[in-house]
């Protein structure tokens, strides 16, 4: 069966040319008006669009819960670079932060540069600055060290047998990055990218926090 479509009148149906004329030049200010607020309107609208479109789901890494949460680190031994033994709970009395990483993890390498600063923001208050430690997960010391002779960062690098400090912290995928107070305790683990800014702050508030 055929279906007969109907066409709706429009304004141009029922008005002639001239009447529309007139009307413009009777209501040319409204006219005037109605257009520059759908001009604002539209600005506006491409405006949220640009900003959605290019707004980064992973700015500012997210807080992950973890069972270590206000909780004294686990034992985590190992070797720096240098070879010279590392021991987490010797390091207390710090703040102390740790970023699990992999040479070739993609969000690694994007967020290292932010590593760099942040280290530098850390040893500008001296004393009172975060200690800050790679610590390798699942990749050889060669790539590790061709990572940081292309990209820069001049702080430890740790190592553990087996993995055995990213599975005591149960660590799964990198980069995590982990804050532990003067006292040993686990107060945030952070997953994804960090930034310089946000880790610094978030470190202040704790300090603030926990006084």
């Amino acid at each position: 069966m055929m279906r007969r479509w109907l066409r709706v009148p429009t304004m141009t149906d029922t008005i002639d040319d001239s009447a529309v004329d007139d009307d413009f030049s009777a209501g040319g200010n409204r006219s005037r008006l109605a257009s520059w607020v759908a001009l604002a309107i539209a600005v506006a609208m491409i405006g949220l669009i640009v900003l959605l479109v290019n707004a980064n789901p992973d700015d500012g890494a997210p807080s992950a819960d973890t069972p270590l949460l206000n909780k004294p680190a686990p034992e985590a031994v190992g070797e720096l670079d240098d070879g010279t033994p590392f021991d987490l709970s010797r390091r207390k009395g710090s703040w102390v932060v740790l970023n699990f990483f992999q040479s070739d993890c993609v969000p690694c390498i994007q967020e290292h540069p932010e590593l760099i600063e942040f280290v530098d923001q850390q040893r500008s208050l001296g004393s009172d600055g975060a200690e800050f430690y790679s610590i390798v997960f699942g990749d050889t010391r060669q790539r590790v060290e061709q990572f940081f002779d292309k990209r820069g960062g001049d702080w430890p690098v740790v190592y553990s047998e087996g993995d055995s400090i990213p599975s005591s912290f149960g660590v799964s995928l990198v980069p995590e990055t982990w804050i532990i107070d003067p006292q040993g305790v686990v107060r945030e683990r952070l997953i994804s990218k960090v930034t310089a800014d946000e880790l610094s702050v978030r470190i202040q508030q704790w300090r603030e926090a926990i006084g």
